[in-house]
């Protein structure tokens, strides 16, 4: 198994952060929280009644009765004028957990978030966009998940990343690439001096069968290396042809990237959530995510199939982004 999340924990102890776990009734959320705190990965705030909370080291909230409530109500309550809300409304909305973390990494009084073991993409991403906004330049807020295989020959070292298998359903053209160009820039903020090489998924290889897929992977690679052609990327890819050497001969000769891949960009949700899935129960593999890009401030959302473990290493993650973010 390649060493990626050896190394965020490292980094993520060189310089601790703090970050909020909103889902405090949740059993794998606190056993979690008990391995983060004994790893020293994070300082960790967790949201939900403190009768019911037992993690030692942690700092537990509820919001409920929390004293910042009203702080918070208020901040809400000016963020989302515009769209009506009102300051009673706002107090009852910091009553929800998420809502309320999300408040505290927004007021600074933490780093960074990480939700989903029992809510869905969206009860985590809604607030988040509502609070914390997209990052600057930012035109499509996007998942990805970090793959640790067990196959070193591929990837780096057995490490992939795996877009967009959380948010966008059905994506444009457009939408694709901008997908593409996030997780080239996500890939290089994680695995450091190894280049992108970006693999744009289809059933097709470089033209090879028609229809509206491949036509729309391929111009997503045409948009994608007119926006930054500095990246390697290219496609329409087969899987085998991306990561396999001997394929990639036959099929794409010419292509930089295939056989060499190490980021997978899928053509829709429904291949991205299948395949990761997939390598995860199958292939034994390492799922870490999915991890929010385009989001300002460090905002991460789970599996709701994840395990205390899966917890652990996107804790690290969120706390390395906000690391970077400063």
């Amino acid at each position: 198994m390649s060493d990626f999340l050896s190394r965020m924990k490292t980094a993520a102890k060189a310089d601790k952060k703090t970050i909020v776990l909103p889902e405090g009734e949740d059993p794998r959320t606190l056993e979690a929280a008990r391995k983060v705190i004994a790893e020293d990965l994070a300082e960790l705030v967790i949201l939900g009644n403190p009768d019911a909370i037992d993690v030692k080291g942690a700092t537990v909230i509820d919001p409920r009765s929390s004293e910042r409530r009203e702080g918070y109500a208020a901040k809400f309550a000016e963020l989302r004028a515009k769209k009506g809300v009102t300051l009673p409304e706002a107090r009852e909305q910091m009553g929800d957990a998420t809502y309320f973390g999300t408040m505290m990494v927004k007021m600074g009084d933490a780093d960074g978030l990480v939700s989903g073991a029992c809510h869905s993409t969206a009860n985590t991403l809604r607030p988040a966009l509502q609070i914390l906004k997209t990052a600057p330049g930012t035109k499509l807020v996007s998942a990805f998940m970090i793959m640790c295989t067990k196959t070193p020959e591929y990837g780096a070292d057995g490490t992939l990343l795996f877009a967009d298998c959380g948010l966008n359903i059905a994506p444009t053209a457009d939408e694709l690439s901008e997908i593409a160009l996030a997780s080239a820039e996500s890939f290089k903020t994680f695995m450091g001096d190894v280049e992108p090489k970006v693999a744009m998924l289809s059933f097709s290889t470089m033209g090879s069968a028609k229809g509206d897929v491949p036509t729309r992977v391929q111009e997503a690679t045409r948009l994608a290396n007119e926006k930054n052609p500095a990246i390697e990327l290219d496609g329409d890819l087969q899987l085998d042809a991306a990561l396999v050497q001997s394929v990639a001969d036959l099929k794409a000769p010419a292509s930089k990237v295939a056989g060499h891949a190490n980021v997978l960009v899928f053509p829709d949700l429904e291949s991205g959530n299948i395949g990761y899935k997939l390598v995860q129960r199958l292939g034994g593999a390492e799922a870490y995510g999915p991890i929010l890009q385009g989001i300002a401030k460090p905002v991460n959302d789970l599996s709701r199939g994840c395990s205390a473990d899966d917890i652990v290493g996107v804790v690290a993650i969120t706390a390395v982004q906000a690391q970077l973010a400063e």
